[in-house]
């Protein structure tokens, strides 16, 4: 390794070809992928290359340093790839998002429906029959005079000032 920090390639080419199948191994036992795990081996040969003179024989062997750069190498890549899924699904879901707040328009739709009870409870019996039974169960004006037994004319006046008043009721203009 001594040789190596001094930048000879004859003493580089034979720690290489010591260790290649070890980090290559490292690599593949991390990583699970033969392409990743060939691109961390080569990766982790050039940084041997580059950084042979950080090596210190005092702390270990050069094997024991080059498979700790191998191992760290792999274990970098994995986090970087499962971070990179996480970015893609993160922006996925994001784009995936609907146009509107479904907690706020459920909010708005079940405020608008109470304040729409509160007001029909101001109308008086006959008017809140007519107009429940016209608006929320469909029955046309004939169908609801039949229903409560009145004439057509008293039906309509009854729904008409019954929608009077929930228009004045609930604010609505126009």
């Amino acid at each position: 390794m001594h040789a190596v920090a001094l930048g000879d390639q004859e003493a580089f080419a034979s720690v290489y070809d010591a260790v290649a199948g070890s980090v290559l191994g490292v690599a593949r036992a991390v990583l699970r992928d033969q392409a990743q795990s060939e691109e961390v081996a080569q990766e982790v040969l050039v940084e041997v290359w580059r950084t042979a003179p950080r090596y210190r024989p005092e702390r270990g062997t050069a094997i024991n340093w080059i498979l700790t750069l191998a191992h760290r190498r792999a274990v970098d890549r994995v986090r970087s790839v499962e971070a990179a899924a996480a970015r893609d699904t993160k922006a996925a879901l994001l784009e995936h998002q609907p146009a509107y707040d479904e907690v706020t328009e459920q909010v708005e739709t079940r405020l608008e429906q109470e304040q729409v009870r509160r007001c029909l409870r101001t109308l008086t019996e006959l008017q809140r029959q007519a107009v429940t039974l016209a608006y929320y169960r469909g029955l046309t004006y004939r169908e609801v005079a039949k229903a409560l037994a009145l004439p057509l004319g008293t039906v309509k006046t009854r729904l008409r000032d019954g929608l009077i008043r929930l228009r004045d009721c609930l604010g609505v203009t126009a």
